[in-house]
C-alpha cells in the first residue's frame, strides 16, 4: 500500500493520473444511466453497475455502449487466472494507460486488484518495491544511538522477544541486558532499571507498554531527559507495544520503528509449533504412536482456527484471537489424558478443545457450532491410521509416526505456502470473497489517507451529490393516513408491524431531508459549516453514507450510491403495501426489524387458534414458484422472498442445498413458506440449520431487546449432505449484499 501510494502521489505531480479517475480507483461511482446487463450469465450486477459508473468518467464514456460488442474479450479477462495480465479487447487496450487499465480491473475481477497494483508498482518504480523486506536487527540497530529508543510494533500473534535475545547473545550483551514486562506496580522498577543501564552502558527492555497507559508519561519524560553527552554510549533502549493512542508521540517520532508480522498460513504455523518440540517430548507418552498422530492432527486444528480468520465471516463471525497458549494447554492435556486413560478418551479431548481452551474464546453461537464441526475431523479415530488424509486431494495428511522431529519438519517444509480452501471445508469461492475484501480494505485505507480536493467548474462535488439525491427522496409517510386505514387490530398484527416500520422509516428520512438541506446552505457558505456537517461531506465525497444517517438506519454495507436506490426500493415495498394491502409474499429484506413481522406472524396464528404463542414454532418449505407467480396469501403463516445465499446455492430441480458455481459468491434463494405449528419437533436429519443475517459481517451485537443488530433467525434448508459440511463452508443466508 505504501508503494503504492508513493508511486501514485509521484505520478499526480507528473500529471500522469486524472483525480477523477483516482477517486473512482479508491470508492467508485454512482452510474448515471441504467443499461441491462448483456451478459447475465455470468457477469454479476455488481461488477456491471461498476462498469456503468466507470462509464461516467470522460475516457471511458462509451465503455458500456461498446460492452456488447467485445463480450468475448471481457470473458476472457473474467474468467482468466490472471486477469490482471490479460490484453483489455478492441481499441480500449491501446487508448487506455496502465492505471486505467486497473480500473476496469476493478470492475471485473477487484480479486485480483492488489495483484494488478504489484504489477503496475514494479512497472513504474522497480521490483524491488513491491517484495518485502527482511527485517534484520543488526540494520536497525546500526543506525541507533543511545538517546533514540527502539520500539517493536506487535502485531497479534507475534513475540520479538526471542530475536532479540538472540541479537544480544550475538552482539555479546546478554549478560547485559535486563528486560521487564510493564503493567500495574512496575513503573518504579523500571525506573531505577533505566538510570542504572545509562550508567553501565548496559541494554533496557521494556515489554508491552500498552498495558502501562499511566506510566507512558513518565517514560516519555526520562526519554527526554536523555543527555547524548553524559550517558553511556552502549546504554540502548528496547521497547515494544501494541498500537495504542496512549503510547507518547514524541517517543514514536524520535525512534527507530519495527513490526514483525505473524506467520500467515498453515504451514507457517506448523513450522512454528514444530521448532519449538524436542524429541524427548514426543517419546514420553506411553502411546508414542497415537501421541504423534493425535499431536499433528491438533497442531493442524490449531492453524485452521486461526487461518479461518482471514475468510472473515465466511471462517468465523467474529475473529478470535487464538493464541499459542491455548494450543500449549491442549498439547499438555492431551499427553496426560492419554497417558492417564485405557482408551483415547475423544469425547474428553473434544470437549476441553473445543468448548474450554479454544471454545473459551467463543462468544458467538454459531462459531461455537462451527469450531465443534473441525474439531470433529481432527479428534476421532481416523486419524491414528498412517494413510489418513485430511482433505480431498491428499496434501495434507498423517503421515509414519516412526518418524522424528526431522522427519516432521522436512513433511512441513513440503506443505504449500498459500492454503486451498478446502483444507478449511470452505468452497473455492471463498478465496475470491477473502481477495475482494482485501482488495476493498486497502483502498478503504487508502481512502482514509487522502487530501481533500474540489473539482474545477467551481460547483462542488459534493453539492452536486447532495442534488442528485434531493432529488430522489421522497417525502416522509403520512402516518394518521396510515393509522387510519390499518388500525391496531386484535385479529392483524401485521397492521402493528407495518406502523412501526413507517415511524422507524419516517424518522430515518427526516434526518436525511433535514441533514441535505443544511449541507446545501454550508456548502454554499450561507450558513456555518459544523463538524457533523464536514463529516457528512467528506463520507458524501467518498462515496459513502453519513455516519448521522447511519445512526438512524437499518445496518447495511452498501455504498452510497446503492444505498440511496436500496432505501427508495424499501419504501416503494411499504407504499405498495399502504397503497393496496397486505403483499402475497413479503420482501424481508425490506424490514427495517424483521424479528417484529416475524412475530407478527407467530401472533396471528397464535390469536387464531387460541393456543400460547409461546409453544409455536416455524416449520419452512421453500417454493419452486417465483415471486411473480404468487399471487395470494397462504392460509397460515407467510411467504418471504429476497434472501441471499452465501456458501452455497439452492437446487430448485433437486429441492435441496447444492455447491456453489465457481465464481458465484451470493446466488438468489427461492421463496421459502414459513408455517406456525403448535410444539413443532425439528427434524434429527437431512436439513441444514442456516442463520439469516441482515449483512454480509454476520457479526452483531445484542441490543436491549435482546436481539441481535444482525441475525434474525435461523432457517432448515434440505440437504443430503451432513449438517457438519455446511456448518464448515460458513453458508448462511443473508438479507442484503454490500454493493
Amino acid at each position: 500500500m505504501f508503494a503504492f501510494l508513493l508511486c501514485a502521489r509521484i505520478m499526480m505531480n507528473d500529471k500522469k493520473i486524472d483525480m477523477v479517475e483516482w477517486r473512482y480507483l479508491l470508492s467508485g461511482a454512482m452510474p448515471v444511466q441504467q443499461l441491462a446487463n448483456p451478459a447475465v450469465s455470468w457477469l454479476s450486477e455488481r461488477a456491471w453497475q461498476d462498469i456503468l459508473g466507470l462509464s461516467t468518467l470522460k475516457n471511458f464514456s462509451n465503455l458500456a455502449q461498446s460492452f456488447p460488442e467485445h463480450l468475448e474479450g471481457f470473458k476472457k479477462i473474467f474468467d482468466s487466472s490472471q486477469p490482471h495480465r490479460e490484453p483489455l479487447p478492441g481499441a480500449w487496450d491501446v487508448i487506455l494507460d496502465s492505471f486505467q487499465k486497473l480500473l476496469v480491473l476493478r470492475c471485473l475481477r477487484a480479486d485480483c486488484l492488489i495483484q494488478g497494483l504489484q504489477d503496475f508498482v514494479a512497472a513504474e518504480l522497480g521490483q524491488r518495491f513491491i517484495e518485502p523486506q527482511t527485517s534484520d536487527l543488526s540494520v536497525v540497530f546500526a543506525e541507533s544511538s543511545s538517546s533514540t529508543p527502539l520500539i517493536f510494533v506487535l502485531s497479534p500473534g507475534t513475540d520479538p522477544a526471542a530475536d532479540l535475545y538472540k541479537f544480544a547473545d550475538v552482539m555479546q550483551f546478554s549478560k547485559k541486558m535486563s528486560a521487564i514486562s510493564l503493567g500495574q506496580g512496575q513503573g518504579p522498577w523500571a525506573e531505577s532499571m533505566m538510570h542504572d543501564a545509562m550508567e553501565r552502558g548496559h541494554w533496557v527492555f521494556f515489554q508491552n507498554c500498552h498495558l502501562a497507559p499511566s506510566w507512558m508519561p513518565t517514560l516519555e519524560r526520562l526519554i527526554e531527559n536523555i543527555n547524548p553527552l553524559k550517558v553511556h554510549e552502549n546504554f540502548r533502549l528496547w521497547l515494544t507495544s501494541l498500537p495504542s493512542n496512549k503510547f507518547p508521540v514524541s517517543v514514536l517520532q524520535n525512534g527507530s520503528k519495527m513490526t514483525i508480522e505473524p506467520p500467515r498460513g498453515i504451514k507457517a504455523n506448523l513450522q512454528k509449533t514444530y521448532m519449538r518440540l524436542t524429541n524427548d517430548f514426543l517419546s514420553s507418552s506411553t502411546k508414542v504412536s497415537d501421541f504423534k498422530s493425535l499431536l499433528l492432527s491438533l497442531c493442524l486444528f490449531h492453524g485452521i482456527a486461526l487461518e479461518r480468520r482471514k475468510f472473515g465471516p465466511l471462517g468465523f463471525n467474529i475473529p478470535y484471537e487464538f493464541t499459542d497458549g491455548d494450543l500449549n494447554i491442549c498439547i499438555s492435556q492431551l499427553k496426560m489424558f492419554l497417558d492417564e486413560y485405557q482408551d483415547i478418551p475423544y469425547k474428553v479431548l473434544k470437549y476441553t478443545a473445543g468448548e474450554i481452551n479454544y471454545g473459551g474464546r467463543v462468544t458467538d453461537d454459531w462459531d461455537r457450532r462451527c469450531l465443534l464441526s473441525v474439531v470433529e475431523d481432527f479428534y476421532c479415530p481416523a486419524v491414528l491410521s498412517s494413510d489418513h488424509v485430511y482433505c480431498a486431494s491428499g496434501v495434507y495428511r498423517q503421515i509414519d509416526t516412526k518418524l522424528d522431529i526431522k522427519g516432521y519438519l522436512a513433511y512441513i517444509r513440503g506443505l504449500p505456502i498459500n492454503d486451498t480452501p478446502e483444507i478449511f471445508g470452505l468452497h473455492d469461492n471463498a478465496n475470491i470473497s477473502f481477495a475482494q475484501n482485501e482488495a476493498f480494505g486497502l483502498l478503504e485505507a487508502v481512502v482514509r489517507l487522502q487530501p481533500r480536493a474540489t473539482s474545477a467548474e467551481g460547483k462542488t462535488l459534493e453539492e452536486e451529490i447532495v442534488a442528485g439525491i434531493v432529488e430522489k427522496i421522497p417525502p416522509p409517510f403520512d402516518i394518521e393516513e396510515v393509522m387510519g386505514k390499518y388500525p391496531v387490530l386484535y385479529e392483524e398484527s401485521m397492521n402493528t408491524v407495518l406502523i412501526q416500520e413507517v415511524i422507524r422509516y419516517n424518522k430515518l428520512l427526516e434526518v436525511i431531508s433535514l441533514s441535505l438541506r443544511d449541507i446545501v446552505k454550508a456548502l454554499k457558505g450561507s450558513v456555518v459549516m459544523s463538524s457533523a456537517l464536514e463529516l457528512m461531506a467528506r463520507s458524501l465525497f467518498n462515496n459513502a453514507v453519513p455516519d448521522m444517517w447511519k445512526a438512524k438506519a437499518y445496518p447495511s454495507l452498501k455504498p452510497l450510491a446503492s444505498w440511496v436506490s436500496d432505501l427508495l426500493q424499501r419504501i416503494n415495498f411499504l407504499q405498495r403495501w399502504i397503497s393496496n394491502g397486505i403483499p402475497p409474499a413479503f420482501w424481508i429484506s425490506g424490514f427495517f426489524f424483521p424479528q417484529a413481522f416475524l412475530t407478527g406472524t407467530l401472533q396471528n396464528y397464535a390469536r387464531r387458534f387460541g393456543t400460547s404463542i409461546d409453544t409455536i414454532g416455524f416449520d419452512f418449505e421453500v417454493l419452486v414458484k417465483s415471486v411473480s407467480e404468487i399471487t395470494e396469501t397462504p392460509d397460515t403463516g407467510c411467504y418471504i422472498h429476497g434472501l441471499f445465499l452465501e456458501g452455497a446455492r439452492w437446487d430448485n430441480k433437486a429441492g435441496q442445498l447444492a455447491e456453489s458455481r465457481p465464481k458465484e459468491l451470493y446466488t438468489q434463494m427461492a421463496v421459502i413458506w414459513l408455517i406456525p405449528k403448535p410444539n413443532r419437533k425439528p427434524p434429527a436429519s437431512g436439513i441444514y440449520v442456516c442463520p439469516i443475517y441482515k449483512t454480509l459481517t454476520r457479526a452483531g451485537t445484542l441490543s436491549t431487546t435482546g436481539h441481535s443488530t444482525n441475525y434474525v433467525v435461523s432457517l432448515e434448508l434440505p440437504t443430503h449432505h451432513t449438517q457438519r459440511h455446511w456448518v464448515k463452508r460458513g453458508v448462511a443466508l443473508i438479507c442484503a449484499l454490500d454493493y
